[in-house]
């Protein structure tokens, strides 16, 4: 199901010639597909023998807004989209002065296991096809009437832990006969699985590599993210320096500011040690109430920013928005999953 839209142009070409299509019918099919139709019978300009063969061979497949919730606040539009297997994940819609960008999730669950995230709680149950990813932005497009330009791949889900998908997902957008949405212009966050970032190195991508780092110290990171005992930070360190050398891109270090926890004057330092010789984006983030977690947000946050800048890196703090929609990743899914326990305990 939605197998042709996973497809590049050439394969989706190739496939409609070995049934006796002529090879313009690729583009045509191609363009039909990124444009969202929910119906083979919306693309006017394609026989009608072709659409009742794909209807039967590929049916459609749309994902179905199961919740919406639009932020009073700041228009920020948080999805719950309810896909054909019946399972859910989010992406977000967030209105800025450059243009709206969307965040999307690679995975239904995660596996990664990290301490204050409401993504990992209740594990990974697949990854997503490139379709799905695509179609995240595509209906996002659609439901609220306004272009997307930018992409951040950080809901729900490890973007290098499904890396094939995602990987032809960036291509997919990126084609000029889809969405056209640049490399430039997409953002992917990792919490720092090392082989995938050496990959993404080679492949000299243009895209923005963020890093969820959270702890400089080996002893804190695996405390509160358990890659860290797979991918130690100075391996992770490694990558990075090494990812910057090939792609000359700056890399953005997520950092999430647990009281007590990250937000000592000793592990800044240590940040702009292990930052030294590339040019360093550190991105602090006010810590996201999540109720199972034991976690609480940084008091100390305008002083670690002011410590990493006495280093001379960039140190920023994320806007927060849609605060009152849940907006962080994973808390609407979880929402969802509960009210359906408790219905089902009721019966």
């Amino acid at each position: 199901m939605n197998e042709l839209k996973s497809m590049t142009l050439q394969e989706l070409t190739a496939a409609l010639q070995s049934m006796g299509e002529p090879a313009f019918r690729g583009k045509q099919v191609f363009t039909w597909l990124h444009k969202g139709i929910q119906s083979y019978e919306e693309m006017g300009n394609v026989p009608k023998s072709l659409r009742e063969k794909l209807a039967q061979t590929d049916p459609l497949a749309a994902p179905r807004v199961a919740r919406k919730q639009v932020s009073r606040l700041d228009g920020t539009v948080k999805y719950l989209w309810e896909l054909a297997d019946g399972n859910c994940v989010e992406s977000v819609l967030m209105r800025y002065r450059h243009g709206n960008t969307v965040c999307v999730s690679t995975q239904v669950g995660c596996r990664m296991g990290c301490a204050f995230c409401a993504s990992t709680i209740a594990g990974k149950v697949r990854d997503l096809t490139p379709a799905e990813i695509l179609d995240q932005v595509i209906f996002t497009q659609l439901d609220s009437g306004e272009t997307v330009s930018n992409i951040v791949l950080m809901g729900i889900g490890e973007p290098l832990d499904n890396l094939d998908a995602v990987l032809r997902f960036l291509e997919l957008v990126n084609h000029p006969d889809g969405l056209n949405i640049g490399m430039r212009h997409i953002s992917l966050s990792t919490c720092g699985l090392v082989p995938g970032i050496r990959r993404l190195a080679e492949l000299e991508l243009q895209l923005t590599l963020s890093v969820s780092l959270h702890a400089p110290d080996s002893e804190t990171r695996s405390r509160i993210m358990p890659v860290n005992r797979a991918y130690d930070v100075e391996e992770l360190f490694d990558a990075c320096h090494d990812y910057f050398r090939k792609t000359g891109r700056r890399i953005s270090f997520e950092y999430a500011m647990i009281d007590g926890v990250n937000d000592y004057d000793w592990q800044a330092d240590l940040i702009a040690q292990k930052l030294r010789g590339m040019p360093g984006h550190v991105n602090l983030i006010p810590l996201n109430d999540v109720a199972e977690s034991p976690w609480r947000p940084s008091r100390h946050l305008a002083a670690f920013q002011k410590r990493l800048e006495s280093h001379g890196l960039t140190a920023t703090v994320r806007r927060s928005l849609g605060g009152d929609i849940d907006a962080s990743c994973g808390q609407l899914r979880r929402k969802a999953m509960e009210e359906a326990q408790k219905g089902e305990d009721s019966q």
